[in-house]
This record gives C-alpha cells, structure tokens and sequence, in this order.
C-alpha cells in the first residue's frame, strides 16, 4: 500500500441533504473493502462541530475513550473591586453583551464575541480577557468496523467553531491512518474552509430541490478556489425527476450516483442502526457509490 494518506470530505450547500448518511457508509465500506485490492487503515471525523451526529449514523456512541478540551477564544472577566461603575465598557460594547445594573457592569458570555474592546476601554484596569473552553474533541474506537471516529464538539452559545475544526484535524492526523473521511459541516463557514484546506478529494451531496441546487452550486465555488477534485451525489432522488435531471446533466462526468428518498430511513437511524447494515434499498445505491469512488480513490492513492 502507497504511504500517501487521503483525505475525502463529504460536504453539502445546506444542512438535511444526507451528507452525515452518506459519509457514514462511506467509512464503513471503506473499512471493510479497501479500494480495488487495496485494504488501509481509515479514520471517520465528524468536523460539523456545531451539530456533530455522525457518531449516531454509526450506531451510537454510549461512551467516548477520550475528551479532549478545545480552548479557542479568551472572554472578559470584571474586577468589581477595581470598576467604579461609569459604564464605558456597556458604551462602547458593539454586540450589546455588557449591561450595567445597579451601576455595575454584567456580561452576557452568550452574546460577548471576546473582541476586547472593553478591556482597552476600561481606564481602571477592571476587565482583562480570560482563555475559555469553547469545546472539545471526543475520539471513540468503533470495534465493530475497525476504525477510530474523531468528533468535534462546539458548546451551546459558544463561537469559533472554525477553529475547533483546525484542532480537531491537527488531532486527528495525529492518528495512524491512510484514509481519512470527513463528515463536514453544511455550507461555505469557516469549519468548511478548515477542512477543505486539508482535503484532498470532495464529494458533494445534493437533493433535487431549486435551494439545493443553488446551494450546492456556492459551495462548488468554494471547492473550486482550493482547486480540488469533486464528485456529485443526488440524495432523496425521485422527489423531482425532472430538477433531478438537470442536475445531472449539468453534473456531468462529476456525477457519482443517486440514491432514492425512503422515508425508512430514519426509522433505521432512530433505531441506531447504519444504513448499510440494514435492509433498506438505498443501501444497494450507496454500495454503487461506494464502488465508483473507490476506483477514484485507488487512482489517487496510486497517482
């Protein structure tokens, strides 16, 4: 097997297309299969770090074997000794996160962006910007396929997520592994830019419907100014055959393959169970995906 590792990012222009389905039973068939002859080591990330579910579309995770915390932004802390209350921090606070009551200044840390401008305002030296933990890293080995899952875990009300994702991918090519495939978050963010820039193969989810269609179309442009290779895959085809048609005649040779709406599909995730370990029909036209990228996949690995 070539020592060059791979790295596949499975994205969507919005968010319920199918992309977490997808790069589910991508990793597990990969595990399994390998591509052509070839059989590596495989690495699952979950980089939408604002909703991670990969681990649920691979059949629930009871317990992680490690927490990793993620310390990405600073907030403002007051000294209330120091403060004589003349309120220039709530003044000049442009995301309204500092009210003052009772002529004391009190922080809202859901609405507070950490920029520091009360910091420099405050004459008295009352507030200074303290590191916080904005999430972490959870990393659990799947026994039953083999491989490791690495999630990024953004807390509620919390920011920069973008930069959880960069950790969370120096984390994982920490691991041993020569393909890694990547659950990211939807649309253009930041966590995207993040795991495009360390990609090396996209493949992109789409359902026949004119918003995700537009969609996807933006998030291709961003593909494109990382020039990387891409590939198309129509989820919850048959809810509009003649969208679904265009799509795929504006594909083109990038057209990977479809895979049919069935609403039984997530009774199979509400029961924790992986698509292609059921008995649904979907799971012969991710078997048809799967086969067309691993012939990709060898390509590149070999090139």
């Amino acid at each position: 097997m070539p020592d060059r590792k791979l790295k596949i990012a499975v994205l969507s222009g919005k968010g319920g297309v199918g992309k977490s389905m997808l790069a589910s039973s991508l990793a597990i068939l990969f595990s399994r299969f390998g591509a052509g002859k070839e059989k590596f080591s495989l690495l699952a990330v979950d980089a939408d770090a604002d909703a991670p579910n990969l681990d649920i579309w691979l059949g629930g995770v009871e317990s992680w074997d490690e927490t990793i915390p993620v310390v990405a932004s600073e907030k403002p802390v007051i000294d209330h000794e120091k403060c004589d209350g003349c309120g220039l921090c709530a003044q000049h606070c442009k995301f309204g996160a500092i009210k003052m009551v009772k002529d004391r200044p009190v922080i809202n840390q859901f609405l507070c962006e950490g920029c520091g401008v009360c910091e420099q305002i405050c004459s008295r030296g009352a507030i200074h910007l303290e590191p916080v933990q904005n999430g972490e890293i959870k990393i659990k080995y799947l026994p039953n396929y083999l491989f490791l899952l690495v999630s990024g875990h953004l807390f509620p009300g919390e920011t920069s997520s973008g930069k959880v994702v960069d950790v969370l991918l120096q984390k994982a090519k920490e691991s041993d592994h020569q393909l890694m495939i990547i659950d990211t978050a939807p649309g253009t963010g930041c966590p995207v830019k993040a795991v495009l820039r360390e990609s090396d193969l996209v493949v992109a989810v789409a359902e026949p419907t004119i918003t995700s269609f537009n969609d996807l179309k933006k998030v291709l442009e961003v593909v494109g100014f990382f020039r990387l290779p891409y590939l198309v895959v129509i989820n919850k085809s048959g809810i509009n055959p003649a969208l679904e048609g265009k799509m795929i005649t504006w594909a083109g040779e990038k057209f990977l393959g479809k895979i049919d709406y069935d609403a039984q599909i997530f009774r199979a995730v509400a029961d924790f169970i992986p698509v292609v370990e059921s008995n649904l029909k979907v799971k012969k036209e991710i078997e048809v995906i799967y086969n067309r990228l691993a012939k990709e996949v060898s390509n590149l690995l070999n090139c």
